[in-house]
């Protein structure tokens, strides 16, 4: 089959259906997916320069062909769920770390760039990237930026826009622009930066991101508490905050969550019965020490079971993983639909109690991990997709959750982005004026609607 993009070579296009399949969805569920039951997209781009891409781009804007950006295809929105009739723009050959400046502290990857290479390049001269979602080992910096990803970080570091600087972009149409700066202030103009981080490849393709970089921070310190109940660890959380210990983690694991991940990995975390809820927090720097000792008191006061503190790097890294196996264990159930949200810090023990409830109405298994400290959680719902009625069951569980997180005062999504996933949940979330201006802005930069369609907003 011939398509406009065939003039760019075989080097750079793929339409074996085969390939084409593997990259025309992500990890989301829900029918989210592009292509079911349809003919696909037409073909997978896979430039090897920004050059290129304006080009891919130039072809598409002339044609109205959609254009779906795909990193990794780890994301968990739907965001690179390709439809009929688009073309895949993969950027696993924009791979390079091409700066670190130990100077100004920054540096300059292209967008398919894996976050852990880029965090191993910082280390390597001296400095730190912070940002750390569960997926590092995998997951690109391009991604993590056009979903504005968060991680365990995020409480004392923030999210990936933190730490974006500039970026350089090519719009619908092919134009190269550069947004940001490499300096450490700046405020010419409209912040264009801020406005393409979290856009989720609908008002252009990232092509290069400059990133601002730390001194790496002394030795980690890794305390773990449990607790005989969800409200009683929501207690601690919420006793933590108040205090405004610097924590740079604070991590929570439910029951379920907990077994899951025992009997993946054989680590033993319910050697003498499981807890109702683990709490896993770390301290970095000077003061790791006295604000676990800190810590350790106040989950004491609420309830806990059993609190230690590690102070050896390889025991804290090994309690570390028992969390990033969190989704991997929860996988092994069954069928799964994850969520994100994120509510007030203060109101994370009623998220939590509600997930519960909604749990045992719909008679699903439900999973609940996530960022405690920033009250971003990701409640797991397993089912069997082979059986309609489960499914509808997991659609109403997943509903309910998102429905409850903007009751409490929350948002739809903390780090995973909208996606097609939740495109329809976003106009409850923002006001009439606040849709007027997002629709504004994508009809400016993409007047012909072909940069992901579908995504974040109605086509």
């Amino acid at each position: 089959m011939s398509t406009p993009f065939d003039r760019l070579g075989p080097d750079l296009v793929t339409t074996d259906p085969e390939v084409v399949a593997s990259f025309a969805r992500d990890e989301a569920a829900l029918g989210v997916q592009g292509g079911a039951g349809g003919a696909g997209p037409l073909a997978v781009v896979s430039p090897r320069s920004t050059a290129d891409v304006a080009a891919v781009l130039a072809i598409a804007h002339e044609h109205r062909v959609p254009v779906v950006v795909r990193g990794a295809g780890s994301g968990l929105s739907g965001a690179a769920a390709a439809p009929d009739g688009s073309v895949v723009l993969s950027t696993r050959r924009l791979a390079r770390v091409l700066e670190v400046d130990p100077v100004e502290r920054l540096a300059v990857v292209q967008p398919g760039v894996v976050t852990g290479d880029l965090r191993a390049a910082a280390a390597d001269a001296g400095l730190f990237y912070p940002p750390d979602p569960g997926s590092v080992a995998f997951s690109t910096v391009g991604g993590n930026v056009a979903t504005n990803a968060g991680g365990m970080c995020c409480v004392k570091y923030g999210v990936t826009g933190d730490f974006v600087l500039g970026l350089e972009v090519v719009l619908a149409d092919g134009t190269v622009a550069r947004t940001g700066r490499r300096t450490a202030k700046g405020v010419a103009g409209y912040d264009l930066t801020a406005l393409v981080v979290g856009s989720e490849g609908t008002l252009g393709v990232i092509t290069e991101i400059t990133v601002r970089l730390l001194p790496a921070p002394g030795p980690a310190r890794t305390l773990v508490a449990t607790f005989p109940s969800l409200g009683a660890a929501g207690a601690a959380v919420a006793a933590v905050t108040r205090a405004g210990l610097d924590l740079s983690m604070l991590e929570v694991m439910d029951r379920t969550t907990l077994d899951a991940v025992d009997r993946l990995t054989g680590m033993g975390l319910g050697a003498d019965g499981t807890p109702a809820a683990m709490l896993l927090a770390q301290g970095d720097g000077g003061s790791a020490a006295a604000v676990l000792e800190a810590m350790a008191v106040l989950c004491g006061d609420a309830g806990a079971e059993d609190v230690v503190v590690a102070d050896d790097a390889v025991e804290g890294e090994a309690l570390l993983e028992a969390r990033r196996q969190a989704l991997p264990a929860l996988e092994r159930l069954g069928d799964w639909i994850l969520d994100d949200v994120c509510v007030p810090r203060g109101r994370v023990v009623d998220l939590l109690e509600g997930i519960e409830r909604v749990a045992a109405a719909q008679a699903l298994t439900i999973g609940v991990f996530g960022h405690a400290g920033d009250g971003n959680m990701h409640p797991t719902i397993v089912h069997d997709a082979a059986d309609p009625a489960s499914v509808a069951a997991a659609a109403r569980a997943f509903d309910a959750i998102t429905s409850l997180a903007l009751d409490l005062g929350g948002t739809i999504t903390g780090e995973h982005g909208v996606g097609r996933l939740k495109r329809d949940w976003l106009a409850r979330e923002l006001d009439p004026g606040a849709m007027a201006m997002s629709r504004a802005v994508k009809a400016a930069l993409d007047p012909r609607g072909i940069l992901n369609p579908g995504c974040v907003l109605e086509p």
